[in-house]
């Protein structure tokens, strides 16, 4: 873990015209810390992770990674310093093979070459359980093969921050139980995650705090089973409770 925070968020605020879909947003996630994101289809999730990741610019407010103002830099920029994130939709390159794809990552993500890059190809690879298809065309994977390569390309790139973009989504209970495994081992090896997931079920027992985003804003934050019980949580999703088994 690193001794001072590893990412931080100061007033974050980005409109689209009147649609405002990051209100001032602040927070702060320490190395190792595991963070789930819920909120309504339309809240501002994914906005906010292209903020995080550079896709975006805020029309105010700073970004910091690891005490460094990250604000102006872009994409490829904040990948190198170690801020990783999939995509709702896999990117995978389909013409490349498994091990290909993730070679990728570890040479534009990571700046590493030769041996070393596909050193660590080949241990995300092994990390997301996808070893034994490294020679096949991207093409071939089915859904949840295509989740886990979306994971290995991430982590080829060497993160220090892991952002997790509905990864569970399409996938059965004991797809989204191996998953989280998964992210276990990486949340254990000290990466900062923040998985964004309408399963929430995938969350509860990973993350050590849950934040609810709706209408641009944080409307709760704090112990997972806590934040899905309040009242104002409760009312985004019309009613649906954890506890009543829905998706939400």
């Amino acid at each position: 873990m690193t001794a001072g925070p590893l990412l931080e968020l100061a007033n974050v605020t980005k409109r689209f015209g009147s649609i405002v879909v990051a209100d001032s947003l602040s927070l702060t996630l320490r190395g190792g810390d595991a963070v789930g994101m819920v909120g309504p289809n339309g809240a501002g999730k994914t906005s906010l992770f292209s903020l995080i990741s550079g896709d975006l610019s805020p029309n105010s407010g700073e970004v910091r990674f690891e005490g460094r103002p990250v604000t102006r830099l872009d994409p490829a920029e904040r990948c190198r310093l170690g801020i990783a994130r999939t995509y709702q939709v896999p990117r995978s390159f389909e013409h490349m093979t498994v091990f290909e794809n993730v070679l990728v990552a570890a040479h534009r993500g990571a700046g590493l070459r030769g041996g070393e890059a596909a050193d660590l190809a080949a241990s995300a690879l092994v990390e997301t359980h996808l070893r034994e298809e490294a020679n096949w065309p991207a093409s071939r994977l089915g859904l949840l093969q295509r989740k886990r390569l979306e994971l290995a390309r991430a982590l080829g790139s060497r993160p220090r921050l892991l952002l997790l973009d509905e990864v569970a989504a399409g996938l059965t209970e004991p797809e989204v139980a191996g998953l989280v495994q998964v992210v276990e081992g990486i949340r254990a090896r000290g990466i900062g995650v923040i998985w964004v997931e309408h399963v929430v079920r995938a969350l509860v027992g990973l993350v050590d705090r849950l934040i609810c985003l709706a209408g641009g804003r944080f409307i709760g934050d704090g112990e997972p089973l806590a934040v899905l019980a309040s009242p104002a949580v409760r009312e985004v999703f019309l009613g649906t409770s954890y506890g009543e088994g829905s998706s939400h």
